[in-house]
This record gives C-alpha cells, structure tokens and sequence, in this order.
C-alpha cells in the first residue's frame, strides 16, 4: 500500500538551486515546507544508478538519513537520435562548471541533420528515514531547435519546444512552464498517492 506523508517538512534532496525552487513551489500548495539539501550540510551522492528512477532513489535515501523524509528528482533530457543521450548524463554534459551553454551546444553538434523530437523525463522519489520509498515519473515530449532561445528556466530549457507549443522553455512565463512539465507531471502523481 503507498505511504502517504504525515508531517509538514521534508527534505528537498538536491544542490541545484532551480530543481529547488521548483520543487518547492510545487509543494507549497499543500503546505509542505521542503528544506533544501544543502541548507542541511548533507552530501551530494554519487549517481550511480543505471536510470532516472535510480538516481532519484539513492539520493532521496541519502538525504533521509538527516531525520525527515526526503523528496528527489532525477531528471534530463532524452533525444531520440542520440539513442536517449544524454538521459541520466544531462548536467554531467555541462561539465563540472554546469556550463549548460556548452552541454546545449553538444547536442546541437551531435545531432547534425537527424531528427529533433526530444522529451524531459522526471523520476521523483520520496523516502522516508525507515528506508520506505515511493516514485512517480513523468516526462514532456517535444523537439529541439537552435539557436537557443530565453533566459528563464535552468538546463537544457533555451532548446526544447514542449509539443503544442512555440516557446521553449527558456522563454516560457515560469507559471506557464510550471504547470506542463515533466517534474510537474511526476508531481501531480506524488501528490495524489502521498500527499495528505
């Protein structure tokens, strides 16, 4: 049977300041206060997992060893041509400086003439310090364009058009963005099963 949470805080299992933000604003509505993994002085993990729903797992695990439950995300772009690249590697393609500009500039050169549908994908986990643990994934389809295109958002945001609409991401109003993607998509599935 799925566990649904019974306090008011948890963990939000991440270093990125935009996963953060967002996922914390997906949590307000239901008044859940999440507290940032850094804010806490807990360690990144090692993503070691062969999937999004993996990596979610391991950190979520990872940070409810701090006393609260923990909620991650995992997530990345998957494009089609490049046989799903660079999935689970996405920030890993930024460098260790996240230079997403770079990591946006080598799925450009990869791609070449193939093919451009992509989809975000989002695995979302939730753990509790007694190891207990429920995931939810979700995705967007879409397709890539160049140049890339907005400031807003984080990542891969500037190149990738969701389908049903001419905007990337990146030039998306943040209430527009934040109601289709695939972190909200996963969300809405959380919420349902675990959320008072």
């Amino acid at each position: 049977m799925t566990r649904r949470l019974d306090g008011k805080q948890l963990v939000i299992a991440s270093h990125n300041a935009g996963k953060v933000r967002e996922i914390g604003e997906l949590l307000e509505p239901y008044g859940i206060e999440g507290v940032a993994a850094s804010a806490l002085g807990l360690p990144e993990p090692e993503e070691t997992g062969a999937t999004f729903l993996a990596n979610a797992e391991l950190k979520a695990h990872a940070a409810a060893e701090a006393g609260l439950p923990a909620l991650a995300d995992d997530s990345g772009l998957a494009v089609a041509a490049l046989d799903g690249a660079p999935g689970i590697y996405s920030a890993r393609w930024a460098g260790p400086d996240r230079d997403f500009s770079r990591a946006m500039a080598k799925v450009h050169d990869r791609l070449g003439d193939r093919p451009r549908e992509a989809a975000f994908v989002a695995a979302l986990a939730l753990a509790w310090p007694d190891g207990h643990v429920e995931c939810f994934e979700g995705r967007v389809e879409g397709r890539l364009i160049w140049p890339p295109r907005g400031d807003r958002g984080f990542g891969y945001d500037p190149i990738f058009v969701p389908d049903g609409h001419d905007e990337t991401f990146g030039e998306m109003a943040p209430e527009a963005k934040a109601r289709i993607t695939h972190r909200a998509r996963a969300f809405e599935k959380l919420a349902a099963a675990c959320f008072p």
